[in-house]
């Protein structure tokens, strides 16, 4: 007689990497081009390419330091928290080569913005942690913290601390409101108690900022002309008949608005001495 033995196997459920190694907010690969495209536009450097391959790392950490971090406070370790330890140490690895071959390669330190910077992204980090990163305030933080990168490019390829600093207040007025914008719009949008009074306020204060920029000639005419068509843009896509645009196209066009501020900025700075 012969004996059939069967083995059964119990297997695990297949990991999705994409959600652990990839940001799931895709509004913050626009948040991190911006100042990577205005920091080689005015500055184009070695330097500036390998602060932008660390903020790319850096930017890469944080959705599988989430997903870690997350299963910890649980007290939790499951397959997908290997897979995060494992995507953030390497996306660390990444962030930690470009950030060293940056202070190589750069013509002057370029620490202050970093340093400046460093309390919005804990803020961010804060907000992570508790499981509100869509809340308002951690996207601001994130916002401000990301446009850093332009000014610390510019200091890396020599310029000086004033004009790298309205580069990056400028870049980050855009994010900001633009956030504010996109929020409101999406609200109202799904029926949704909004106002839209606080978007046209930070829309208007961030034109009148621009607009003293320019008046003090501390920036040029595209500068105050790119935040009065970003203020017009506001006032327009908040009117009713303009809520039925399709999410993805809202998307689109806040792409294009980002990119026409980043040409504005660019060629409204003013010329180094």
């Amino acid at each position: 007689m012969q004996r059939d033995d069967r083995v059964t196997s119990v297997q695990a459920p297949a990991v999705r990497l994409r959600p652990i190694a990839l940001p799931v907010e895709h509004g913050g690969w626009g948040l991190l081009a911006a100042p990577v495209v205005l920091g080689l536009w005015l500055a184009p450097s070695l330097a500036g390419v390998w602060l932008s391959l660390a903020a790319l790392g850096v930017f890469l950490t944080r959705q599988p330091l989430k997903v870690a971090l997350g299963d910890y406070r649980r007290g939790k370790r499951y397959p997908r928290t290997i897979w995060a330890e494992r995507f953030a140490l390497g996306y660390s690895a990444i962030a930690l080569l470009g950030l060293s071959l940056a202070i190589s390669s750069a013509a002057a330190p370029f620490w202050l913005p970093i340093a400046l910077a460093a309390p919005f992204a804990l803020g961010q980090l804060f907000f992570d942690l508790r499981k509100q990163s869509r809340a308002l305030a951690a996207e601001l933080c994130g916002a401000v913290a990301i446009s850093a990168l332009v000014a610390a490019m510019l200091l890396a390829d020599g310029w000086p601390l004033p004009p790298a600093l309205l580069a990056w207040l400028l870049l980050a007025m855009q994010a900001v409101t633009a956030i504010i914008y996109v929020r409101t719009r999406l609200r109202l949008a799904r029926s949704e108690p909004a106002r839209r009074a606080p978007a046209l306020f930070w829309h208007g204060m961030a034109l009148v900022v621009a607009g003293g920029f320019v008046a003090l000639r501390w920036a040029g005419w595209p500068v105050g002309f790119v935040f009065a068509l970003l203020a017009l843009r506001c006032w327009i896509g908040l009117l009713p008949r303009s809520l039925a645009t399709p999410t993805p196209l809202v998307g689109a066009q806040e792409v294009i608005a980002s990119l026409i501020t980043v040409a504005g900025i660019a060629l409204g700075m003013p010329p180094l001495p």
